[in-house]
């Protein structure tokens, strides 16, 4: 009697992919995880990154994990963590170690602003909520589940498994640089970056659609409009003004258009997406894929926020400042203006194009710090083979698919590095539905524990662990 109920019972969870039906000792385990991580408040300016890291390695030390595999790191202030699983036999010949990330820093959530506690996790109606639901902590989780997995079954890998833990990848990625430097790290194969691909379902009737793996990123750069001005009294207007300048510059910014690009992989993804939906995105997905010279076809996606970022450069206004007194004319006004650049377009030319478009010598545009450009990984067939072989588990037939992100995530920093990124994180989501960064964030129920079950999948398979 006991083997039927629990056999109705793993029905009941494929079927509803409720949490309440979930009653492996792993998955009691990880939403317990999930739901602590969630509590921390783990962003910029917040300090509890040390307690979570403090609370993870309670948890990897309890499950079996010795303190010579765990690494705390404190670097400028930030704390990230790396654990490592040793291989069986230390030989080369099994390969180079593997690399696992998730970053465990969120964008802060103002209580007030949101319907439900973002630092407490919510189960309603199919969904987790919380901030860091999907961004990143159910990639932290998952990485977590998988180690304490390999520890309960006693698993060897063949090749060594690392899993990177970073601080601060919605900031200054200063820990993920170190960590690409770091011994147990910096002679990686490849890694599984958990903080992007997923699947797509279908926004109506929740059909999955495509699965994507991230291959490349576009290079993340802030240009500052800047106008500075003598000012004067508010009584006393000018024909000059600062704020007005920059207004304008703005309106010329928003007008402008970076010329249309593309790629084999951009064609290859955007081709996929087009054939696995219906009506004008999709026929101007096909379109574009076939033909990116098809200048109707651009304008469809140019228009979508979903792929305009697929098909170029963008530039796009997200913070302004200006004036210093209510009765003071403006001596400063500013405007941040944020850049996802194609791979290979210098940053420099970006500049001169925003210059041009501008066309007033009196708003100077200026770089904020070093962008850096991230190559392009080259899809490996083993690896998305493996990739494959775990999305098939849950979504048989599904296409997997490489793509372009046209966000960035700190696979940038391991890229640079020389160590190839494949983002992967099991997740399956419907476009209408991404909350990452905004008010609300959810992540479906079902979708956080079969991202459980991917990255084991991938760290067994990846690793021919035994």
């Amino acid at each position: 009697m006991k083997k039927l109920v629990l056999s109705m019972v793993a029905m009941m969870s494929a079927f509803c992919g409720c949490a309440s039906a979930q009653t492996a000792a792993h998955e009691v385990k990880a939403r317990e995880i999930y739901a602590r991580i969630i509590s921390f408040r783990t962003a910029a300016g917040q300090k509890q990154m040390p307690a979570m890291v403090d609370y993870l390695v309670e948890v990897l030390r309890a499950g079996g994990v010795p303190a010579a595999d765990i690494a705390k790191l404190d670097v400028e202030g930030e704390t990230a963590l790396i654990v490592r699983l040793p291989a069986s036999k230390p030989d080369r010949k099994q390969g180079r170690p593997i690399l696992f990330s998730a970053h465990m820093d969120v964008v802060d959530a103002r209580p007030e602003e949101w319907q439900r506690d973002p630092f407490k996790l919510i189960e309603e109606k199919g969904d987790f909520y919380g901030r860091g639901t999907s961004d990143n902590k159910a990639g932290v989780t998952a990485l977590v589940s998988t180690i304490l997995r390999f520890k309960a079954a006693q698993m060897k890998p063949a090749r060594e498994l690392v899993f990177a833990f970073v601080g601060d990848e919605e900031t200054s990625m200063t820990t993920t640089r170190r960590i690409a430097k770091h011994p147990w790290v910096k002679d990686a194969e490849f890694a599984i970056n958990t903080d992007a691909g997923g699947g797509i379902l279908d926004d109506t009737t929740g059909k999955p659609l495509i699965y994507l793996v991230q291959g490349a990123e576009k290079t993340y750069a802030t240009f500052d409009l800047i106008v500075t001005n003598p000012g004067g009294h508010s009584s006393r207007p000018r024909e000059d003004n600062a704020i007005y300048q920059l207004a304008h510059a703005l309106e010329k910014v928003e007008a402008y258009r970076f010329p249309v690009m593309a790629t084999d992989l951009t064609r290859a993804y955007l081709g996929a997406v087009g054939k696995a939906q219906s009506g004008p995105m999709g026929e101007a997905l096909r379109k574009f894929s076939a033909d990116p010279t098809d200048v109707g076809a651009a304008d469809v996606l140019a228009k979508s926020s979903e792929f305009v970022g697929t098909t170029r450069t963008t530039c796009i206004a997200t913070m302004l400042e200006g004036g210093h007194a209510e009765n003071a004319l403006p001596q400063t006004a500013k405007a941040a203006i944020n850049c996802r650049i194609f791979p290979g377009v210098p940053v420099a030319s970006v500049r001169d194009a925003l210059t041009a478009a501008i066309g007033d010598p009196g708003v100077e545009v200026v770089v904020r710090g070093t962008p850096e450009a991230s190559p392009v990984s080259e899809m490996q067939p083993d690896v998305m083979a493996a990739i494959t072989r775990a999305v098939h588990a849950h979504h048989p037939g599904v296409p997997v698919v490489p793509y372009l992100e046209s966000g960035g995530t700190d696979g940038k920093v391991y890229r640079i590095a020389g160590i190839p990124t494949f983002a992967s994180s099991g997740l399956f989501t419907k476009p209408s539905e991404m909350f990452a960064h905004g008010l609300n964030e959810r992540l479906p129920i079902v979708a956080f524990y079969q991202g459980l079950d991917h990255i084991y999948r991938l760290a067994v398979d990846l690793s021919r662990a035994r």
